[in-house]
Formats: C-alpha cells, structure tokens, sequence
C-alpha cells in the first residue's frame, strides 16, 4: 500500500476531488494548511499590495493499493496543474498495514 500525500491549491480542491472519485478513490482525508513558498514577491488585487509569503493550501492524505498508485499520482497531477509556481507536491510514501477498526480485517482489502 502507498500513502499518497497531495498539497495542492485550494482553487483546484473541487476539480481533483471529482477527478479522484472518477477514477474510484473515495475515500481520503484533507486539511487546510498554511505554508511558505519560494517566491519573494508580493501581488496586487485592486490596487492593494498584499504578501505571498504565506500561502493558502489544502493538504490531502490518500492511502491507495500499490497497483493504483500511478492512475492516483497521474489524476492528481492533471487536475491539480495550472502550470504556474505554486501548483504543490505530491509525497508517496510505504504503508505496512491498515486496518479497518469496525471489523477487525487488515490489509489491502480494508481500503475498498
């Protein structure tokens, strides 16, 4: 199993949570999350300097079987992209076991 870990624009949320129900994912968990960014400069909206330091995300965590880690990756990735700075990162990472707590089972099963 991977666990898939997505941050993302918050603009794009709805766009790949659809793509993701697509393609047969869900179930996943996301937050609201704040971070710093590479880019230095600030933007103006309406004659208004505003700082971009401190950027708004939203931060998706996905636990997938090891043969829909690449369909997942991919959907994220093109429901995700604008093509401009600040589009986020994907993370995968091994899972060793889940369990589901209602019944007791474990493994890849657990996750459909």
């Amino acid at each position: 199993m991977k666990k898939i870990e997505a941050i993302i624009r918050k603009s794009k949320f709805s766009q790949v949570k659809t793509a993701l129900h697509s393609i047969g994912v869900n179930f996943f968990s996301y937050w609201d999350v704040t971070g710093l960014g590479n880019e230095k400069t600030g933007h103006v909206y309406r004659g208004v300097s505003y700082s971009t330091s401190d950027i708004q995300r939203r931060y998706l965590s996905i636990v997938v079987n090891d043969d829909f880690e690449e369909i997942t990756i991919k959907t994220l990735m093109d429901a995700a992209r604008t093509g401009d700075v600040g589009d986020g990162k994907i993370f995968v990472s091994s899972v060793s076991e889940c369990y589901r707590i209602r019944t007791g089972e474990k493994g890849g099963e657990t996750l459909k």
